[in-house]
């Protein structure tokens, strides 16, 4: 296959071509070229801007954000914020806010594999060997530190893609990379990361992994990426999910200095190995004691072992552009969510057809938490099915915490329609169910045995079902009011458009 053509209108196919269709939307992205500093500065302002999630107050759901001015790297730009808001993803991947999962869902069923194209590729513009006198990965790329007490800079939306070594077939995850040298990054996986299976199996023969990692993407490309087992299981190609929703294939690349590829119209790739037999402690450098803001809203403890990454090229686009999240924002929902939705509602839907409606990975559990999972009865004979649901959701998403199941005239998108329905169709004695003992997220601070005792290990938790749910019985007594739907327009045209 020949390089990649230019490509024109409003099509979606990389990260400029979703930021030229953002900036055609008024208040969906913001320019600023007041200097910034990436340490802790640049986080501090998009927290107030638009972070949203379970940023520490004050926050906002806001637009994205490009800075165009970053102290000590003249040229450079860093984009955040950029799926940080529900109905902005819609607008990136054509489709209505409340239908996302599915949409994302159904991209699963009809993935679209990735193809090689020929070199060159706008991710090779630039190139700057490991190898050259004076290469600094420090220097060359604004990697930022979100708080003061972080271990150092960190790469947040980094793609990692690499290659089981003795199948061939690839992944691609999100992990944390914290800058710990010239040429050398830490990298943390959770348990069970496919990519860290491949490079357990390399150091076991004691090889190091050659891996790239990938920012600044199509959008669809980082979400289809955090689909999990057993959704996606080992030998799953993430990016077909990325085909599946544009309806074409992602394009890769040959990396220039490892046998690996990169995603051809990313904005940098840094190429490097996973060393084997080598670790380091997060906080090397700094000796904060804490590693950088993840997804539960906490600044948690540095990792005192982790496998190195040695940089062996960074490859880039002319006037690239660095895109970043803040942690525990609402960027990280729409990453992580997003796929979480997608494969319960798949999977309700085989086993419980029609029964489920939606499904909202909810913002406060960081999209991973906690579902709210909207039903609807219609016979006594469903008696029994939301809880079913639930346990279905359980099964199928393993890092879930807790689900809270609402009938289809409550709204599972808005916060204070879901907690009505918890205060006037719940009984705490009745309506809970709960499944202690059970592998939940290593991030969540209180799956310790610390807090409960009886958690036998880190990352083991309680699992909890809020059934907020009517009694079909009881239908006709927890019937909502009914007020006329009324055009508000004529009366407050300031607030409402006009109707069709």
């Amino acid at each position: 296959m020949n390089a990649i053509p230019d490509i024109n209108g409003d099509e979606v196919f990389d990260l400029r071509s979703a930021l030229a269709r953002l900036e055609r939307h008024p208040g969906q992205l913001i320019s600023t070229d007041h200097q910034v500093d990436p340490h802790a500065e640049l986080a501090g302002v998009y927290k107030r801007v638009g972070a949203g999630g379970t940023v520490m107050r004050p926050t906002r759901t806001g637009p994205a954000m490009m800075f165009e001015n970053i102290k000590g790297y003249p040229g450079s730009r860093v984009l955040v914020g950029l799926m940080a808001q529900r109905e902005r993803v819609a607008l990136l991947l054509d489709a209505k806010s409340e239908d996302l999962g599915k949409r994302v869902g159904n991209a699963v069923a009809h993935g679209i594999a990735p193809v090689v194209i020929d070199t060159p590729a706008p991710c090779q513009e630039q190139v700057f060997l490991a190898s050259d006198a004076g290469f600094d990965l420090r220097k060359l790329l604004p990697a930022p530190t979100n708080t003061e007490e972080d271990a150092g800079p960190y790469f947040c939306l980094g793609l990692l893609l690499g290659s089981d070594p003795d199948e061939g077939h690839t992944d691609v995850t999100i992990h944390r990379l914290c800058v710990q040298g010239a040429d050398e990054l830490s990298v943390f996986f959770a348990p069970g990361r496919h990519i860290d299976a491949f490079r357990a199996k390399a150091e076991a023969r004691g090889e190091a992994l050659p891996i790239t990692i990938n920012m600044g993407l199509d959008p669809a490309i980082p979400i289809g990426a955090c689909f999990e087992a057993p959704t996606t299981p080992l030998g799953f190609d993430e990016l077909m999910v990325a085909g599946g929703l544009r309806g074409k294939p992602v394009e890769l690349v040959n990396a220039v200095s490892v046998k690996e590829r990169s995603i051809a119209r990313a904005e940098i790739v840094i190429e490097g190995e996973i060393l084997p037999d080598r670790r380091i402690r997060e906080d090397v450098n700094t000796n904060t004691g804490h590693a950088m803001p993840e997804f539960p809203g906490y600044n948690g403890p540095a990792n005192p072992s982790l496998p190195i990454i040695k940089v062996k090229a960074v490859t880039m686009r002319h006037g690239a552009i660095l895109q970043t999240l803040v942690g525990p924002g609402e960027e990280h929902t729409s990453l992580a969510g997003l796929p979480v939705e997608a494969s319960i509602f798949n999977e309700c839907e085989k086993a419980l057809p029609g029964f489920v409606k939606n499904v909202y990975a909810h913002t406060a559990g960081g999209g991973k938490l906690l579902a709210v999972i909207q039903v609807q009865q219609r016979s006594a004979g469903d008696a029994g099915k939301a809880r079913q649901a639930a346990m279905i959701a359980l099964g199928v998403y393993r890092e879930l915490k807790n689900v809270i199941l609402v009938d289809d005239d409550v709204d599972p998108f808005d916060s204070n329609d879901v907690l009505w329905a918890m205060q006037t169709r719940y009984q705490g004695n009745v309506d809970t169910l709960f499944l202690p003992g059970v592998t939940g997220h290593v991030l969540d601070p209180s799956q310790v045995p610390e807090y409960d005792p009886s958690i036998p290990a880190k990352g083991v938790t309680c699992k909890t079902v809020f059934d907020c749910t009517y009694p079909w019985k009881l239908k006709e007594h927890f019937a909502r009011a009914q007020f006329r739907d009324v055009d508000p327009h004529p009366f407050a045209p300031g607030l409402f458009p006009k109707s069709a």
